[in-house]
């Protein structure tokens, strides 16, 4: 069943203020995309934004839904720098819907609930969905071979909730590989601590999730949906969550006095995980265009 609403909430009801200590101004919680050494983090979530919004074909008169919307930041750009008609939001994250309803952007509306059991009479033009498919899948049913199901099952309920010629911009995190003992069985210095800090990410900060591998989501998009271009971003995303990582210290003293040791420790742990991570290639992400099979 992925994540439940209890762990999506573990996974971003800190504190809306906690996280607009360390995130750029538009609270863009997934990979920037850089064009430049020199551009900032702030930049490089708009670059994202248009990407996708581009990939989704948005412009005047399209309807938007947002999979998984996070603080709104896809909402707002769509419905500011894009004019649609109409952008709704779906997230089960209480605290992310109230934030983005509280400040009642023209056109734009969240929802809060659970994507896969999403239902309204609406048809839409254009989809975004950056990085929730991460939650749909448990670790427990990946091991059991359910992943691309789950995965086919998403896309077939986007393709359901949109008219004909529609397009899709995605984002997912990828796993690309673990971590591993040598050819003769030792645990090479660090490994045995990067085995430990991902698990401890995937237990403490994301629990009851999994993130896909980029084979399983361009097999689960078919029959629905026609891939029409991939582009991967490790490195953007290692110099994303370097910057938050930044962020964060910066903000130590604050955070400890505010949410506690534990907090500030936590994700400290988690973003430096996430910084080795994305460096030494055991993670990725890429970014999808597709487009409706009709």
């Amino acid at each position: 069943m992925g994540s439940s609403k209890a762990e999506v909430e573990v996974s971003y009801d800190v504190s809306n203020e906690f996280f607009r200590l360390w995130l750029d101004e538009r609270m863009n919680y997934t990979c920037a995309v850089y064009e430049s050494p020199e551009q900032s983090l702030e930049a490089a979530q708009l670059n994202k934004l248009r990407i996708l919004s581009d990939f989704a074909k948005v412009g005047p008169e399209k309807k938007v839904l947002d999979i998984g919307c996070g603080w709104g930041a896809a909402l707002e750009y769509v419905a500011t720098a894009r004019g649609v008609k109409r952008a709704v939001g779906v997230t089960l994250s209480t605290a992310q819907a109230a934030e983005v309803n509280a400040r009642k952007i023209p056109g734009v509306e969240v929802i809060g609930g659970d994507f896969r059991t999403f239902t309204t009479p609406e048809r839409f033009d254009s989809l975004i969905s950056i990085c929730m498919i991460d939650h749909l899948c448990s670790p427990e049913e990946a091991r059991q071979g359910k992943a691309i199901d789950i995965y086919r099952a998403y896309f077939k309920k986007a393709w359901e909730l949109t008219d004909k010629g529609a397009w899709f911009g995605l984002q997912t995190i990828l796993r690309n590989r673990t971590p591993r003992m040598t050819p003769w069985g030792g645990l090479p210095a660090g490994t045995r601590k990067e085995l430990e800090d991902i698990y401890f990410v995937t237990k403490e900060i994301f629990p009851g999730g999994l993130n896909p591998r980029l084979e399983d989501i361009i097999q689960a998009a078919n029959p629905y949906w026609e891939v029409m271009q991939v582009n991967t971003r490790r490195e953007h995303y290692q110099r994303t969550t370097a910057e938050w990582l930044r962020r964060l210290r910066l903000n130590e003293k604050t955070i400890r006095s505010t949410w506690g040791d534990k907090v500030f420790d936590d994700y400290d742990r988690y973003l430096s995980t996430c910084v080795n991570a994305f460096d030494k290639h055991y993670s990725s992400l890429a970014q999808y265009e597709l487009r409706r099979i009709d």
